[in-house]
């Protein structure tokens, strides 16, 4: 196991620049999930880590070691792609083995890695058939299985779980946290999906643009999102956010669209008549006799919750509550956002406000 050192990585295609001076420290046995949109560079920079690309500036070291110039077979990385990649004319217990076989690995040592990697993940029944016997869950642990019997310093996944559907991609992530806490191999995970970054990770990298809008626990970047970008990113269904103004002179609240008012637990100083974006997560939502009044759009049940899509001053909103409500379309309600739980930012930069 080892650490993973980022420091000043960029990555420029001919004059297309796509990676803009990363910096992120990986400790040795962290899971690290890289995360953001499309073209963010996350599965570029992935890639560099890797070796299969090179880096255009700064440095990349594994352990104590600059692994800038490296060939990737020289990394002591495995790397499992959203492509599982597996040979189909070979067995499963071949296809996990190959690598070490082009080691001229003993056929006992490629044997005892292969039967150890199987009992993790469960395929010992496996073992002697095809990848085309096999389901899309049962090739993604093949694919996983190869990369553990290389017994790297680091794993490197890159959405490997985006061809499966959405119930064994719930299994499939549960198995994969499992496998880690089990081996404590350094690992480094890129998704689009934030509910994986979420419930997978000991710390969270959210790309954007090429550049890292914030690092830290998921819980963090929840509780205490950086930017408009980063709110709007983590949490599912996203924040709601509304432009308006802070009122601090007397009762301190957010006047928002059509002179909306709603409650703030706190502002920084000197900040009454500052333009600002109030955002609440739609689980902070409650329905109260002092709350503003919404008119109710769509009603969404999903069996645990109910989301209601609703005009607040004119905006959309979505709100999230547990209990069973009978709601209907064009019914008004009254939110009251949790001042308590609210997010202010920036109108103009989009950084988080603190008190």
């Amino acid at each position: 196991m080892a650490s993973v050192a980022i420091r000043d990585v960029r990555k420029a295609f001919g004059a297309t620049h796509v990676i803009h001076g990363v910096n992120i420290t990986i400790n040795d046995g962290e899971f690290v999930v890289l995360v953001g949109p499309s073209g963010c560079g996350k599965s570029t920079l992935l890639r560099m880590i890797a070796g299969l690309e090179n880096i255009s500036g700064g440095e990349i070291r594994i352990g104590d070691r600059v692994v800038n110039n490296v060939p990737p077979k020289e990394r002591d990385i495995a790397m499992v792609f959203q492509n599982y990649a597996l040979y189909p004319h070979m067995t499963v217990a071949a296809n996990m083995g190959f690598s070490l076989k082009l080691r001229k690995a003993s056929k006992d040592e490629i044997d005892s890695r292969v039967n150890r990697a199987a009992e993790i993940l469960g395929l010992q029944p496996l073992l002697g058939r095809y990848p085309r016997q096999l389901s899309g869950g049962q090739r993604q642990r093949v694919a996983m299985g190869r990369a553990i019997v290389r017994d790297p310093q680091v794993f490197l996944f890159d959405e490997p779980l985006s061809n499966l559907d959405a119930k064994l991609r719930v299994q499939m992530r549960t198995e994969i946290k499992e496998l880690h806490q089990r081996l404590k191999t350094t690992t480094v995970y890129v998704t689009h999906d934030q509910i994986e970054a979420m419930t997978m990770a000991d710390k969270i990298v959210v790309m954007h643009d090429g550049l890292v809008e914030q690092i830290g626990a998921p819980l963090e970047l929840y509780d205490k999102p950086d930017n408009l970008f980063v709110a709007g990113f983590i949490g599912s269904p996203a924040m709601n956010f509304l432009k308006g103004n802070v009122k601090a002179n007397g009762k301190l609240e957010f006047v928002g669209p059509s002179n909306t008012r709603l409650p703030l637990g706190k502002a920084p100083a000197s900040s009454d008549g500052r333009p600002a974006v109030y955002g609440v997560r739609p689980e902070h939502f409650t329905i109260a006799d002092d709350g503003a009044e919404a008119e109710i759009q769509v009603v969404e049940p999903t069996g645990s919750e109910i989301q209601v899509v609703a005009k607040l001053g004119g905006e959309d909103v979505i709100a999230v509550f547990r209990e069973r409500h009978q709601f209907k379309p064009g019914e008004k309600i009254r939110l009251k956002p949790n001042p308590s739980l609210v997010h202010l930012f920036d109108a103009a930069t989009g950084k988080r406000l603190t008190a």
